[in-house]
Order: structure tokens, then C-alpha cells, then sequence
């Protein structure tokens, strides 16, 4: 019978989801518990993968196992069972062709800064100083990201997707407080924005949904956009790496190095999968 599980992970440790023939991986670990679990070999196929460092929020996976699992007690031995860096958060039946990789219509990543030195944030966000980051331009580059085009000039070597077009439904920067900020109030979040480099402090994060994402596709656009923001690139020449969809023409992987570096898988998560 055919389960799907919802997993949460850190990716620090990890080479990504995928197993990989000398580097830990999410998927590994999660076969080895299984296999534990279940007394018998039990390979997984998940969602997609996820670069080394990468965090995952409600990650898919699924794989065949004996009818009758219960979720609350299948969950609690698997965790027992996993590194403390991954979680099962829910078990559920499935159809027996389900594919948790190419029957996904939407995936979302979410990725954090901060602005200043913060080592509350400092293990799943990244510190960007740059001064006078303009946040409105980056928003107003983001928006041409929305919609079918070819990402190429993000995508880094070596995936095997046959074409580099996606759908972009959602991408734009949006400030936050951080959790601990909100449970201690007003007093904290103003010694957190004061002392030196206060006038830059800040916390934001940048979402992205697609139907699909190509390798390093989402940490190159941030870098990107990143360039925007210090006035290193316009949005105008931002744009211009946005190509048409052209689904007869090859797939333009040289076209990289006209983008931005990618910025620290650390703090990338992928946040969400929808079927």
C-alpha cells in the first residue's frame, strides 16, 4: 500500500534531500528509519530536491508499505528512530500511482535576511548589511518573475529537467518580526534595532511560488535581486534575464553567469507543496 508522509527538516548536515553515494542525505536517513520500522527495505521517492543546507517546511515523500499503518503511532516511532534534525509530521493513504515529484502543481520557497547581527535568526537566516538596501525596487524587479517565461539565466548546471520554463505565481519581499521579538514586545524589538548598525536593522523575508523550480533556481534569483537593491543592476537589466518561453529552443545554461551569485543555502526553505 502506498503512504505519503509530511516531513520537516534542517538541512544543516545534509549534501539535500537526495541520497547521495559518500554524503548524508534526508532521504537516506529516512529509508534507514523505515527500513528499521518496517523490518523490510523501503526505498522513498520525495518531492524534488533540495540543495545541501537546504531546510524543508511539510515536505512530500512517499513509499509502499503494509496496509493498516496508524498515523500517531507510525509517526512517533519514526521519530524516535530519526536524527533530531528530521521530522514526520503525518501519515496518510494514497493512491498507488502517486508521484509526490511530478503530481505537485505549486511549490513555494521562502528565503531570510536580517539586516544586522541577530544570533537569534543567525542559524536559518542571512545576515545582508548591505546599506541603503531599497526593498521598493526589488519588489518592482520581482514582479517580472510572475508568469511563464524561461529561467535559465538561473538555473545553475547539471539538472536533468528537459526544460528550464516555469510558471511563477507569487514572489515579492515582505518585512517580519521574529517570533522571539513578538513573545518578549515592544522593549526587545527596540534593543534589538538599536547600537550600531541600528539604522539598518530589520528582518524580511522574500516568497516565491512555481509550478516548478530548476536547480539553485530561487538562491540566484535573491542574489539577483539583491544586486537591485545595492544599485549594482536595474531593474531594467533584471528583466532582461527573464526570457520568453520558447519551449524548441535549447536550454540556454550559459546564460548563468549574467545573473547574480547565489546567496546562502541556510537560510532557503522549501515552505510548502501543493498537489
Amino acid at each position: 500500500m502506498r503512504y505519503t508522509v509530511k516531513i520537516s527538516y534542517s538541512g544543516a548536515g545534509f549534501c539535500g534531500w537526495q541520497k547521495q553515494p559518500s554524503d548524508p542525505s534526508v532521504q537516506e536517513n529516512l529509508e534507514v528509519a523505515l527500513g528499521k520500522l518496517l523490518g523490510a527495505e523501503t526505498p522513498v521517492i520525495g518531492a524534488g530536491r533540495t540543495d545541501t543546507g537546504v531546510n524543508a517546511i511539510g515536505y512530500v515523500a512517499c513509499f509502499d508499505g503494509p496496509e493498516g499503518l496508524v498515523a500517531d503511532d507510525f509517526c512517533y516511532k519514526l521519530n524516535a528512530i530519526l536524527p533530531r534534525s528530521v521530522v514526520v509530521s503525518g501519515l496518510a493513504p494514497a493512491a498507488p500511482d502517486f508521484h509526490p515529484r511530478y503530481d505537485a502543481v505549486k511549490r513555494e520557497y521562502t528565503y531570510f535576511i536580517h539586516r544586522s547581527k541577530d544570533p537569534f535568526v543567525e542559524a536559518w537566516s542571512w545576515q545582508c548589511g548591505y546599506p541603503g538596501l531599497d526593498f521598493e525596487a526589488m519588489n518592482r524587479a520581482a514582479e517580472f518573475l510572475v508568469g511563464t517565461h524561461d529561467f535559465s539565466s538561473f538555473e545553475k548546471k547539471g539538472g536533468d529537467n528537459k526544460t528550464s520554463i516555469c510558471t511563477v505565481s507569487e514572489a515579492r519581499w515582505v518585512p517580519y518580526v521574529p517570533t522571539y521579538l513578538q513573545v518578549m514586545g515592544s522593549a526587545a524589538q527596540r534593543a534589538s534595532a538599536g547600537g550600531c548598525g541600528g539604522a539598518s536593522a530589520g528582518h524580511w523575508y522574500f516568497r516565491i511560488s512555481a509550478d516548478r523550480f530548476l536547480r539553485n533556481m530561487v538562491r540566484a534569483i535573491v542574489g539577483t535581486l539583491i544586486d537591485v537593491g545595492r544599485g549594482k543592476r536595474s531593474i531594467d537589466d533584471f528583466a532582461g534575464l527573464i526570457l520568453p518561453p520558447d519551449e524548441n529552443s535549447p536550454k540556454k545554461t550559459l546564460r548563468r553567469s549574467l545573473a547574480g551569485e547565489s546567496v546562502p543555502g541556510h537560510a532557503l526553505f522549501l515552505s510548502s507543496v501543493e498537489y
